[in-house]
């Protein structure tokens, strides 16, 4: 079953927590919540997003919901602050 988004939202999962830099450092609060998802589905009226995108989305705006094992997050296409180029 896949989830289908609604108008100009959007359906993501969430970015793994980066537990280390680049050069190997280990971070102590890996488990800090991180605001960053990548996008698996868009809404018909979303403009600006698209597939595979990595976004930044703003704090408390995502629904969350458990689908087949997987979480995913709801967002409004208004509360993506950024898309992250990698």
């Amino acid at each position: 079953m896949s989830i289908k988004p609604l108008a100009d939202r959007i359906v993501a999962t969430k970015d793994a927590a980066i537990d280390k830099t680049a050069s190997g450092i280990l971070l102590g609060n890996a488990e800090e919540k991180s605001n960053t998802a990548v996008v698996v589905a868009v809404g018909p009226d979303v403009k600006s997003l698209k597939k595979a995108d990595h976004i930044i989305y703003r704090d408390y705006s995502a629904t969350e919901i458990k689908q087949a094992g997987t979480d995913y997050l709801i967002i409004k296409e208004e509360d993506v602050l950024a898309v992250i180029d990698k």
